[in-house]
């Protein structure tokens, strides 16, 4: 048998995974899932805007990286292996979170075994004229000596990100339009990453504890269930098995109530609650790997997005055995729940929303309470019915659920909306 390479042209590959789905928020991320799985406990992230020598620094205090290791860290497909409870997964992240940013990705790193930080870096400029993987060792400029001081007397890592052109405007990279940006961007990777690592931030469920501080800031846990909240109800936990090509994995899933705005422990309390896309779009699942959060903002496909189910939130935990099931996307922002977790799904999660629905049609039994912001906002001449009737319909779901039935019920829901819609209204149908 004759072979031959087939090698892609490096300059034009890389320029193509520079889209392969990131936004700023998200590209950090993945860089502390790095982090996390070289066992640091501290993360300081540094968005420093300087006109066009504009910077970002991601760095930590974990194990930190030889001359092999980093080659690897910035090799397109990394020959390192993945074991279970690892945050990676296809070798790719560290490269094309930060590509999708800038254009020159330098790392610089201590292991325990030297005194003095290595350093490489990735230049997408320099890729381009050689169209060879090319790694250059730049001269100590200011972006590695920062990073040295970032890095301490200890071990670590710092990534830093270079040459913006992702970030800054093609033009008036030194104005002040530029710079509000950069001031927005340091606000949203605050709560982006609040969210995501919320469980890290906590030392929740046996993730490993870890700081984060975004231009010296700590950031606080985002509890998507706010479950320090007294009015907040936890329904029983459900735990699903699915087959895959590495085994058995589990799933499991916990469903919240959340207070409604009347029942919050204060006004503060309940729009901070609302989360980054506000409430109607915080509704549903929120899928986590590995205690990483990496999906959020709908029911996966299982049901839509209702203003009465607002209140519905509920998790939904997977571990790395099940990754080719959930067809997790390299960015790590987006999984497919498999078609057979959605059929055992419809049951918990349709008794959630039913409850969640009379929680918030209590809570405006008078007016109708919806945010300006939300998708979806009721006006006083449909507003929804109240009183005995609605109590009779929500008493009728949830009988289905319990019955097993609900799929049967459904139809029956459906056949009553077409023939008598004020009677349906009324029922809450």
């Amino acid at each position: 048998m004759k072979l031959s390479s087939a090698a892609p042209s490096a300059a034009r590959l890389t320029s193509s995974l520079r889209d392969i789905g990131y936004d700023f928020v998200s590209a950090v991320a993945d860089l502390i899932d790095n982090s996390i799985s070289a066992g640091a406990s501290d993360v300081a992230v540094e968005i420093e805007f300087a006109g066009p020598d504009s910077k970002v620094f991601i760095a930590d205090n974990g194990s930190g990286l030889n001359a092999r290791g980093m080659t690897e860290a910035l090799r397109f497909g990394s020959r390192r292996g993945y074991g279970s409870g690892d945050l990676g997964r296809y070798g790719l992240g560290l490269k094309t979170a930060s590509l999708s940013q800038a254009r020159r990705v330098t790392v610089v790193s201590r292991p325990a075994d030297r005194k003095r930080a290595i350093w490489r870096a990735l230049d997408l400029d320099l890729i381009a004229e050689f169209d060879d993987w090319v790694l250059a060792e730049y001269p100590h400029d200011q972006a590695v000596a920062r990073s040295e001081e970032m890095l301490g007397a200890g071990t670590g890592t710092v990534v830093v990100w270079q040459n913006l052109d992702r970030v800054l405007p093609a033009s008036g990279a030194e104005g002040g339009w530029a710079k509000r940006r950069f001031e927005v961007l340091v606000d949203k990777t605050k709560r982006h990453l609040a969210m995501v690592f919320h469980r890290f931030l906590t030392g929740e469920n046996k993730a490993p504890r870890i700081t984060i501080r975004v231009n010296g800031d700590k950031v606080q846990a985002w509890d998507p269930f706010v479950r320090h909240e007294p009015g907040t109800q936890q329904l029983a936990t459900q735990r699903f098995e699915l087959e895959s090509a590495a085994g058995v994995g589990a799933v499991q899933l916990r469903r919240y109530i959340l207070p409604g705005k009347r029942t919050f422990s204060s006004v503060d309390a309940f729009e901070s609650a609302a989360g980054p896309l506000n409430w109607n779009r915080q509704q549903g699942l929120y899928v986590y790997r590995e205690n990483r959060l990496v999906q959020w903002g709908s029911w996966a496909g299982t049901r839509g997005i209702d203003e009465h189910t607002k209140l519905a939130r509920a998790s939904l935990d997977f571990t790395s055995t099940l990754d080719e099931v959930f067809n997790i996307n390299v960015a790590k922002m987006r999984v497919s729940v498999p078609a057979q977790l959605k059929q055992m799904l419809d049951r918990p999660v349709s008794e959630l929303c039913i409850l969640a629905d009379r929680v918030y049609r209590r809570q405006n039994a008078d007016t109708v309470d919806a945010d300006p912001d939300d998708d979806v906002v009721e006006r006083e001449d449909k507003a929804p019915m109240s009183g005995p009737l609605s109590e009779v319909g929500l008493a009728l779901k949830s009988a289905a659920i319990q019955s097993g039935d609900y799929e049967g019920f459904k139809k029956i829901m459906g056949i009553i909306r077409d023939q008598h819609p004020e009677l349906a209204r009324g029922l809450g149908f």
